[in-house]
């Protein structure tokens, strides 16, 4: 159950985009956002001592007003109307752990923006939106860009039927039963670790088994790499998410790792969600 929805900011055009997202969840699911900015400053004027900064500081004042002048700005969006906003700004030297504000603050869900402009891996790799999917035990949405509509009709679960595969498995049902979409389940087969069909579905069959609830009938996409047949496989059926388990940079690497070429890039577009393996 999502009750409260934690979106990281910036205020830029990216993070905007992700809070249009998460507001139209928000209605959706009757859930709070918590807006939440770090201000990040260099490390000399970081109190090590005292664990927090000198905010006595000229120039730590003016970064804290700065922060409530945009926060200001962005509570009278149109499409925060009836939604309970709650924003708060910190310093800190760091996006490093984003369970502590995940538990603090007691979300369920994260929701961020990214522009991924070289392709999905830059989705995650070198940002802080990266920092956020390796190390969150809730799921993350990423979001690309700005939806009129943002409804899940139709996601991509991929996964590789292997026990790590329940948890994220179940939180994404649940929250494909909330949203009434339809799961499509892919397992991508590609030539450097080619299966038999027979052996995707025993696989499958032992999975679902272990899983103990219902669960959709997979498809098999072949593909050159992974990455590729998830991204082809959901712009063949017009996918409005993709969904994948994660367990850090392991993780997304098995899914993201390689270049992806330009007319792939476009369909990166689509939301990514997260799941903690």
């Amino acid at each position: 159950m999502v009750k409260k929805i934690l979106v990281p900011t910036d205020f830029s055009q990216d993070s905007l985009h992700a809070l249009k997202a998460a507001a139209k969840l928000a209605k959706r699911y009757d859930a709070e956002i918590f807006l939440f900015h770090l201000i990040e400053l260099p490390g000399i004027m970081i109190d090590g001592v005292n664990e927090g900064v000198r905010s006595e500081l000229p120039q730590a004042i003016y970064f804290m007003k700065l922060a409530h002048q945009e926060f200001e700005k962005l509570m009278k969006s149109p499409f925060l109307e009836g939604i309970k906003v709650y924003e708060k700004a910190e310093f800190h030297n760091g996006f490093e752990d984003i369970n502590t504000i995940v538990q603090k603050h007691e979300a369920d869900l994260i929701v961020m923006g990214s522009h991924g402009k070289n392709g999905l891996p830059n989705i995650f790799i070198g940002s802080s939106t990266e920092k956020v999917v390796r190390n969150s035990k809730v799921p993350v949405l990423i979001i690309k860009k700005d939806h009129a509509k943002f409804k899940l009709r139709n996601f991509v679960f991929a996964s590789d039927f292997q026990d790590d595969n329940i948890g994220p498995i179940k939180s994404a049902l649940a929250i494909a039963k909330r949203e009434k979409s339809t799961v499509h389940l892919l397992f991508v087969n590609t030539p450097g670790s080619f299966q038999t069909t027979e052996e995707i579905m025993e696989a499958y069959e032992a999975f679902a088994e272990k899983l103990g609830e219902e669960l959709p009938r997979p498809t098999i996409y072949c593909d050159r790499t992974i990455e590729r047949g998830i991204l082809n496989f959901s712009q063949l059926i017009n996918a409005d998410l993709i969904a994948i388990g994660t367990h850090g940079r392991k993780g997304l690497a098995h899914f993201f790792n390689g270049s992806i070429s330009e007319d792939l890039m476009h369909h990166a577009k689509r939301p990514v969600m997260t799941f903690k393996i």
